[in-house]
């Protein structure tokens, strides 16, 4: 590799090696590396339009703050003035240019200003100033040291008597009313990001179109006033077919999300025409309003969603932008102008469908806020998008389009994973002044009080690989890192919303400490969290700031986890490409599982005959719960359960390595909300881990 090679991928921000599982240094190839820079498009450092400001600087408050002129001739002297505008709008400070350096006041105050320059011989620019605080927003109790609990539940598995066959945000309300009245302190989701209501069968809430606008599938139909007041809508719910239908929904194990979409889009397509038909006037103020705030952005998502399933009604495989006709594969065309004018009425209802998502989502905020719930709900970001949906559609210039996201070859992994998601160019981001993110950490800051960042190792790093390239052709590209914290930290405090870090997997060492002095939460899993001798961690070891579970959705249950039952499916799905890999992962498995019993006896906790750590163990429900409230002693300030471990389900939601090998995403409850909160078990082991979390000491945030 030659110099001027190497100083290429340097400026791009390709990532020399990385370290595996091992801990030892892996070196993509000079072509591997090759192809990741040509995905660029020729959007890196020393292509982009060149200026005497940056497009953005980030400081921190009450810290010594300058910018240095981006000048290539270091002795030319340039001399003008300085105008900085504060976010709300006053002019009161001002300056001169020193030796090609603007030093701006220490106190400014946070939040996003305005500097714009103006020199001698001409020259006019603007640079964005971000002043951000040190750390996020923490709660009250969590500066008490309190130590919280609550449940990590996947919406759409969600079964009752009233939806459509998908768990909906009335069946979200009904479940945060009776968890809280068992001491609950929270909620957590999956992510609720927009999909694609044309594709219902694009179901994985990780790879969404957009993640500033949400699912439209969680609505409550029935719930809406306009669906109500519907005669038409009324008489078509109770229709036998539509009955029918919605027996057949409710009752099945695996959700239909072909069936649901179609079902909800007929009831609120009838509904809105309702609200347009005899508009409540407070109603329709409210929306008007909704679409005035939500601007271009919420336009964006409304267009595409309606050419969306306009296309699809007429041709086939329109899956996403990608491909549609070449006129209407970016949203700045005249085509899609055309489109907007000619079906107004089509792009008003799916903005409408946002309101009344975003509507019913905060009512269920609400009812946290009232029941005086710490943090209340927990929403999920995704770490990023697909390549074909609106939020790519809208702003391709700042996405490598021809990159995919996902992570290096590991043990389980040899092959590495390819998420077919698109990665923001950092270069193009910096340039854009961080609005993007901004936009998107500002939106999924909405009606929560805490926010979970999947996979938070991408404000620092992320693995590319050639789009449709095996993931182990890949090579890690850097993101400014400090910069992306900061802009957390405002948005959080402004917010007030605390921010959890999925930090599962390999971490590197230089996002560790950036995470804690910035007082975001670590994500500690049960099962694998071992300490320095081998043992299976102490409960009372576990550091305060961090969440612990004992599962995720992309982890077996806990029965699926002590029967084995993930290595079954695994097999079955063909996820494991190595006989010798899995003998081993079996045998990691056997001795976890022997430490975590070890813990177990220590803590005088029953363990039934029969349950062992052998892969055929049994696992009853009484162990299970066991095993539960032993965990909700972590010294962790936050604690959460699933509901599918209260049930002592085995089906996992998703298998990771799999697509349409398995019915990901599709799994519901196998339960009803009525039926598993009036479980007399259920309801002893929710009264149990209240008063586990209520009696822990005090916790240390600097263990």
């Amino acid at each position: 590799m030659s110099k001027k090679q190497q100083a290429m991928f340097e400026q791009a921000g390709i990532q020399r090696y990385f370290l595996n599982e091992h801990g030892m240094r892996k070196y993509p190839s000079s072509a591997v590396k090759q192809q990741i820079l040509a995905a660029f498009d020729g959007k890196t450092p020393q292509n982009l339009p060149k200026s005497l400001l940056p497009a953005v600087k980030v400081g921190y408050q009450n810290s010594p703050f300058y910018i240095r002129l981006q000048t290539a001739d270091r002795s030319r002297r340039y001399h003008g003035d300085w105008l900085l505008t504060l976010e709300n709008g006053e002019r009161c400070y001002q300056g001169k240019i020193k030796r090609n350096c603007l030093n701006l006041p220490a106190d400014l105050p946070i939040g996003y200003h305005r500097l714009a320059l103006k020199t001698l011989d001409g020259k006019c620019e603007q640079c964005s100033v971000i002043i951000a605080p040190r750390q996020c927003y923490q709660s009250p109790e969590i500066q008490q040291k309190q130590k919280l609990w609550g449940s990590c539940v996947q919406l759409y598995t969600l079964k009752s008597a009233n939806n459509w066959g998908v768990g909906d945000f009335s069946d979200l309300k009904r479940f945060i009313t009776d968890f809280q009245q068992h001491g609950g302190d929270f909620v957590g989701l999956n992510p609720i990001h927009a999909l694609f209501p044309a594709n219902p069968e694009g179901a994985s809430p990780y790879s969404p179109s957009s993640r500033q606008w949400l699912n439209m599938i969680y609505i409550d139909v029935a719930a809406l006033p306009e669906f109500q007041q519907s005669a038409v809508a009324q008489q078509w719910l109770a229709s036998a077919d539509v009955q029918q239908t919605l027996n057949r929904l409710r009752a099945a194990q695996w959700i239909d999300y072909s069936a649901v979409m179609a079902l909800k889009l007929s009831g609120l397509k009838q509904a809105f025409a309702q609200f347009e038909q005899q508009p409540q006037a407070e109603r329709l103020t409210q929306f008007e309003r909704f679409l005035h705030d939500g601007g271009e952005s919420l336009l964006v998502q409304a267009t595409f969603d309606a050419l969306h399933a306009d296309l699809s009604a007429r041709f086939d495989n329109q899956w996403g932008w990608d491909c549609w006709a070449a006129a209407y594969q970016d949203y700045h065309t005249d085509a899609v102008a055309a489109f907007q004018r000619e079906h107004a009425a089509e792009v008003r209802f799916y903005a409408w469908l946002q309101w009344c998502a975003a509507e019913q989502l905060a009512d269920c905020y609400a009812v946290c806020r009232q029941r005086q719930m710490p943090i209340g709900l927990y929403r999920d970001l995704a770490v990023g998008v697909t390549a074909n949906g609106a939020e790519t559609w809208y702003n391709k210039a700042l996405f490598c389009l021809n990159a995919s996201i996902g992570a290096p070859p590991d043990i389980l992994g040899p092959q590495g994973q390819n998420w077919g998601l698109a990665p923001m160019n950092p270069h193009v981001l910096r340039q854009q002044a961080y609005r993007p993110f901004i936009e998107m950490i500002r939106a999924n800051m909405q009606s929560c009080g805490a926010l979970r960042i999947d996979h938070i190792m991408c404000l620092l790093r992320l693995w590319w690989v050639k789009r449709g390239d095996s993931a182990k052709n890949g090579a890690y590209v850097g993101y400014p890192v400090d910069d992306l914290i900061a802009i957390l930290a405002l948005e959080s405090q402004r917010h007030q919303c605390m921010i959890i870090g999925e930090d599962l997997g390999t971490v590197p060492k230089a996002i560790i400490d950036k995470l804690k002095n910035a007082a975001i939460f670590s994500y500690k899993i049960f099962y694998f969290e071992f300490d320095q001798h081998g043992r299976s961690r102490a409960v009372q070891d576990y550091p305060y700031q961090a969440m612990t579970t004992l599962s995720t959705h992309d982890l077996p249950t806990v029965n699926g986890y002590w029967r084995g039952y993930d290595f079954e499916l695994g097999q079955q799905f063909d996820v494991y490409p190595d006989a010798d890999i899995l003998a081993m992962l079996k045998k990691d498995r056997i001795n976890a599982k022997t430490k975590i019993l070890q813990r177990l006896q220590q803590a005088q906790v029953n363990v039934p005959d029969g349950v062992d750590a052998g892969l055929t163990s049994a696992c009853p429900l009484n162990f299970n719960h066991d095993l539960q409230r032993y965990a909700a002693g972590v010294n962790s300030a936050l604690f959460g359960l699933q509901p599918e471990d209260w049930l002592g389900m085995t089906e996992p939601v998703n298998i990771p390595g799999t697509s349409t090998q398995y019915k990901n995403w599709r799994r519901r409850l196998n339960r009803t909300l009525e039926e598993m909160f009036s479980d007399p078990q259920i309801q002893r082991l929710l009264s149990d881990v209240a008063k586990l979390r209520r009696g822990q000491g005090e916790g240390n945030i600097d263990n």
